[in-house]
């Protein structure tokens, strides 16, 4: 049996997490290690997807549902509605959790790398 991730047990509510907004197949968090003054994630509830290119091969309708809740989330969050969508794709892009989820940064975002 593979090991849940973080996200699955926030989710499921063995680790504490604040879920900001859900739908049926997604949630949102923020980062506990926030890049920009806005950093959220929007992560699918499903962990069938380990990033980005399996979620577009294997629901591609999830992936535009990710893309407009992210967006939603971004004009809830932001002043202007402006932001930074990124998705780390393997560990040495800086992906270290594998359960597909995106990065939405705003607000003065810095020339960090974006981890997780």
């Amino acid at each position: 049996m593979t090991e849940r991730s973080i996200f699955t047990r926030i989710l499921d509510g063995d680790i504490p997490g604040e879920i900001l907004a859900e739908t049926d197949r997604l949630f949102a968090l923020r980062d506990i290690a926030p890049q920009a003054p806005v950093h959220l994630l929007v992560i699918p509830k499903t962990s069938e997807f380990r990033d980005v290119t399996e979620l577009a091969a294997g629901d591609p309708a999830l992936l535009s549902e990710l893309i407009a809740f992210a967006t939603r989330l971004a004009q809830e969050h932001t002043d202007d509605g402006d932001f930074r969508l990124v998705f780390n794709t393997g560990a040495n892009a800086g992906q270290t959790v594998f359960h597909v989820h995106a990065h939405v940064l705003a607000g003065g975002l810095n020339e960090k790398s974006v981890g997780a």
